[in-house]
């Protein structure tokens, strides 16, 4: 009984483990989509940074999917800085598609994630994300 105390005390306290990474976060919303500028859709989105450092680079990698649930493109938007135990409005602009034809937008990759003065760290792993759009965020 005792060793397995001790081996979930270990584990507890270990850097870098599960348990110690539940405690932070990086949360991305899709707020809103609204018509923007000409034929594009402006997107808000929220960033709400708990990971215990400010980010100097963040980069995603969004693929946004048409009605039909197919790609329509490929953008890579750059959401930094991201202070941290803030929430961050940014407005990114999709072009040459309506707001009403985003069946869903995937976040298929972080490009960079790097905390000010540090190196550069895998965000995917601690992402969670959530919409209150008409499309989903998805990874």
């Amino acid at each position: 009984m005792k060793r397995i105390l001790w081996a979930a005390l270990v584990v507890f306290w270990l850097p870098g483990s599960s348990v110690m990474a539940q405690d932070g976060g990086l949360t991305v919303e899709l707020n809103k989509l609204e018509p923007g500028e000409g034929d594009a859709c402006r997107a808000f989105f929220l960033f709400r940074n708990d990971l215990g450092r400010s980010l100097a680079a963040f980069e995603m990698s969004l693929a946004i999917l048409d009605g039909q649930g197919v790609i329509d493109q490929l953008l890579t938007v750059d959401a930094a800085p991201l202070p941290l135990e803030r929430t961050t409005l940014k407005l990114f602009e999709f072009p040459g598609i309506a707001c009403d034809g985003i069946s869903e937008i995937l976040l298929h990759d972080i490009a960079t994630c790097r905390p000010q003065n540090g190196d550069e760290l895998d965000c995917f792993a601690v992402l969670s994300l959530q919409s209150k759009a008409t499309a989903p965020l998805v990874k």
